[in-house]
This record gives structure tokens, sequence and C-alpha cells, in this order.
């Protein structure tokens, strides 16, 4: 089997049954999970297996301890992504090249400033039509993100 072209980032997810959800989205797109931390729970959680159902095992996500030891590697998985409400480009106007790196940020706050203030021309968003909805459901975000690539990836 090949190494996977498309990678879903978690950065400091705080709620399992997303994690757990992102993870079969993952299985499903042909995606590598990564999950940097501090997490917001132990994997190890019922509630974790339980959102991933018997796929879990499969999802086998890659953990970092911290963003300052994965952002470096993010160069070698391939083009980075990152989503925030706060970008002015949406997801939808963006052609994901073959390698692509979608970053979130976790439940509550999104991505640190510091990530975004680092890399603003990667910047993307959802958009949404009520401007009183700061954000989707995380693991929504990564469905609808992760199956755009793939949309895109069959048209090629």
């Amino acid at each position: 089997m090949s190494a996977p072209t498309l990678h879903v980032v978690l950065v400091e997810p705080e709620i399992h049954w997303n994690t757990g959800n992102a993870g079969r989205t993952c299985l499903a797109v042909g995606a590598r999970l990564h999950l940097v931390g501090p997490l917001g729970f132990f994997l190890s959680e019922r509630q974790v297996r339980r959102a991933g159902l018997d796929y879990w095992p499969r999802v086998d996500p890659v953990i970092w301890d911290r963003w300052a030891d994965f952002e470096p590697e993010i160069p070698r998985l391939g083009e980075p992504f990152f989503f925030s409400a706060e970008a002015e480009r949406d997801f939808w106007s963006v052609e994901y090249p073959e390698r692509t790196v979608l970053i979130f940020g976790k439940e509550s706050v999104g991505l640190a400033p510091e990530i975004r203030a680092r890399h603003p021309e990667r910047l993307v968003r959802i958009p949404m039509i009520d401007p009183e909805i700061r954000s989707l459901n995380l693991s929504t975000s990564v469905a609808l993100a992760a199956y755009e690539v793939a949309r895109q990836r069959r048209r090629r």
C-alpha cells in the first residue's frame, strides 16, 4: 500500500467523538490522521472507539506531542491548508495539490493565533451564510474538506 497523499491534522482536539468521527472520515477518503497534543481526552477512552466504531484500530493516528514537533514535518507531508473562520479565501477556491495537508484547530477556539499569523497565505475557511454562526462542528469540517479534496481528485 502506498503512502497517503492526503493528511488531516487535528491540533489539540478537545472532544473524543469528533476525533473518532474524523478518523472514520479519514479511512473513507484514504487520508492519514495526525493528532497534535495536548489532547483533551485519552485515546483509550471508550467514546473515541465508539465514535470510530469498529474502524478505530485501523485509523492508527500519528500522535505528535506538540505543534513544535509537528510543524517542521509539514513540508514532507505536503502543502498545508489551515482552516480558520478568519480566512478570506474559501476552501472551494483552492485547487488542492496531489500532496495535501488539511489542518484544523481545537473545537473551542480553532487554531492558535501564532499558527495563523505564521501561515496567513495558507488560511482557508468554510463559508457560512448565517453571520452569527462562529464555526461548524470539527468532524463536520473535516468531512467537508476531505471530500472536497476527494472530489477534485476524481476530476484528474
